[in-house]
């Protein structure tokens, strides 16, 4: 060591070079800053977040017309992915788990992403929803009575969770030194007079002074867990004691200081951990905005279905009501002909007014279907009264297919555990808290660190002239000032290097002992919970494979059934135009048929519903609706509005945009 030529101020140069990057990366927009000054400044900056625009897309305009609001099922997810909430809430978790990469980047602890996913409100359609329909009573005058307003649950939105890590944090782990480049420093200036118990010692009973102190210092981190400071720092002072050979003089430094940990925070992986966890976390937050994705496109496709039935319904309503009304008009003729008894009339009308009043349910269920559809498509629901007073006419028509195309339930297993976002979320939350608990096990090692140091000196100064004697043992090459005792720094005339260890074994580690026990029980519990996941999610697809099935074999029966009461009812209009039945037999027909058509509408809608629950529950609802997560992110869709008045059915498939 005492050989070493390189001298040690172009030894911090050289560290400082290393440690700064270049050119300063811009982490909104990855665009190196062009000048020395932007770099210098950018750490010091504000980053400004976008103010939020609540305005609808362009798109609703142009669907609106004549206070209309003409919708296809792909108007409708476009309008979707452009204006509801929920994924524009989504949209900000990427920018939140930008943040705590470059929080981990320092090498500090996280703050965490969202991992909460918005579901669509359930609707009318819902389970206890109007488009189940009534069980048959056998009378020709039962009707429905609304009784209660609608649930909360079936108007408002809910929120499900893809965490599956407990609600208790893993352990800190041992200390991460930060790894952000630094310089420190001081510069003060003092002046003071001190009484002299001993005024032999300094020549004078009050020491009076005058003393400048500066230090400048580098100080960085690495992720094996090293730390360095380099510093200068110059001393310079004058006084009125007569016993110093020199005065005024100054002394000066450069020193290189380095801490190895060599058990306890030692290694990258130890050290790197946050920056792990937060690259996971970025892929997160993308799985989890794409989870949004579905759960949306799917509420959407489920709640316009729900109201393409609620207005076949009503239309099933209003054909009911005309043949009672045809019923009615009949009768009056008979009886004013003398044909029929007059209570034949007075049976007409009560089924006529039960006819209205399931036509009138019909009708407000519809209403709020559509005021939740609104809800769910737009950003301010219905503030806008075009939006509020606007009728949605869905121009998508709900098609069955002649027969079911599906794969068995093993592939459509595997589908599941590979297209799921879920699945892959849970992977990484796994590995995230698999990095925390290899943390915590690394806190139950000693701290043993390995310690350096290397610093030159120097030091210059004037001959005391207050002193009367010892002029022969001042030393020529320390006359002078700052500019001396700086050569001396550079010429590496005075080093001194110093190399140990240092230790800190407790006789007792039970904090540490307690918090990896402890992230060791909570990692268990996150591989109960994701086998839990991958169990749900076999349920969910063999619960709608079931559900798909049962729905075919509802909505043939519900077909077959609602025919054959067309013909009863026929015949038994023949029959009654032919004196041959009653008019309470014709009522009881027409109430049989009602209840038939009711059916196929709710078999219907069901069955599109079980569809759009097994494309979910395989992961494919992005894929069989043609949508880009890349528009879906930026809040605008490339495929055009469906021009007012075409239906949908005549449509290509939509081209996907990739």
């Amino acid at each position: 060591m005492a050989h070493l030529k390189i001298p040690l101020f172009v030894v911090l140069i050289g560290i400082v070079a290393f440690a700064s990057p270049a050119a300063a990366q811009n982490p909104s927009t990855g665009t190196p800053a062009i000048h020395w000054w932007e770099q210098l400044s950018q750490p010091y900056q504000a980053r400004i977040v976008p103010l939020v625009s609540l305005e609808n897309s362009p798109r609703l305009e142009s669907l609106l017309s004549g206070g209309k609001l003409s919708l296809s099922l792909d108007d409708a997810i476009a309008l979707a992915l452009e204006n509801n909430l929920d994924v524009a809430l989504q949209r900000f978790d990427a920018d939140i788990a930008s943040s705590d990469q470059l929080r981990a980047s320092a090498g500090v602890a996280l703050r965490g992403v969202p991992l909460t996913v918005g579901e669509a409100p359930l609707g009318m359609g819902s389970p206890a929803g109007p488009i189940l329909n009534l069980p048959v009573t056998g009378s020709p005058f039962s009707s429905s009575v609304l009784t209660s307003l609608p649930e909360l649950n079936s108007i408002l939105s809910s929120q499900s969770s893809a965490a599956i890590t407990g609600p208790t944090p893993l352990s800190n782990g041992p200390f991460i030194p930060s790894f952000e480049p630094s310089i420190v420093g001081s510069l003060n200036r003092s002046r003071q007079a001190l009484p002299q118990v001993n005024p032999a010692s300094v020549g004078t009973t009050t020491l009076r002074g005058n003393s400048t102190l500066g230090n400048l210092g580098f100080q960085k981190a690495f992720t094996t867990g090293t730390q360095l400071f380099a510093g200068f720092n110059a001393n310079s002072q004058n006084s009125n004691a007569t016993s110093n050979l020199y005065n005024p003089w100054t002394t000066s430094s450069f020193s290189l200081n380095l801490t190895q940990p060599l058990m306890r925070g030692f290694g990258r992986s130890v050290n790197r951990r946050y920056i792990l966890i937060a690259r996971n976390d970025l892929h997160v937050s993308d799985l989890v905005f794409r989870e949004q994705v579905i759960s949306t496109v799917a509420g959407v496709v489920r709640l316009y279905f729900d109201l393409v039935s609620l207005q076949e319904d009503v239309q099933v309503k209003q054909q009911t009501l005309a043949l009672v009304q045809r019923l009615y008009d009949d009768n009056k003729v008979k009886v004013d002909q003398g044909t029929i008894a007059p209570i034949e009339l007075v049976r007409a009308q009560a089924q006529m007014a039960s006819a209205r009043q399931d036509f009138a349910n019909s009708q407000g269920f519809e209403l709020q279907q559509e005021l939740v559809l609104k809800s769910v498509l737009t950003r301010r629901g219905t503030e806008d009264p075009l939006v509020r007073d606007a009728r949605i006419i869905p121009s998508t028509e709900i098609e069955i297919p002649a027969h079911d195309d599906v794969q068995p339930i093993q592939d459509l297993i595997a589908a599941a555990y590979k297209n799921r976002p879920e699945l892959e979320e849970g992977r990484l939350q796994l590995a995230n808290s698999e990095i925390g608990v290899n943390a915590s096990r690394n806190a139950l090692l000693p701290e043993v660190d390995f310690v350096a140091s290397a610093q030159n000196n120097g030091f210059a100064g004037q001959w005391n002239s207050l002193g009367a004697s010892g002029t022969t043992l001042l030393d020529p090459a320390f006359l002078g000032g700052i500019g001396t005792a700086l050569a001396q720094d550079f010429r590496h005339d005075y080093p001194a290097y110093a190399v140990g260890i240092q230790l800190n074994l407790p006789l007792h580690n039970h904090v540490a002992e307690a918090d990896y026990a402890r992230d060791q029980i909570q990692l268990r519990q996150t591989q109960v919970r994701f086998q839990q996941l991958q169990n749900q999610i076999r349920l969910e697809v063999e619960s709608a494979l079931i559900a798909l099935q049962r729905s075919r074999s509802a909505y043939d029966a519900a077909t077959e059934a609602r025919k054959l009461q067309e013909q009863s009812l026929q015949i038994e209009m023949e029959k009654f135009d032919s004196g041959v039945s009653t008019s309470f037999l014709v009522m009881q027909y027409q109430s049989f048929l009602a209840q038939a058509q009711s059916t196929e509408v709710a078999a219907k809608s069901s069955y599109v519903k079980a569809k759009t629950a097994l494309e979910r529950a395989i992961g494919m609802t992005l894929e069989n609706h043609h949508i880009s997560l890349d528009e879906a992110f930026r809040g605008q869709v490339s495929r055009p509005p469906t021009p007012v008045g075409r239906n949908a059915k005549t449509q290509g498939p939509p081209q996907a945009n990739r």
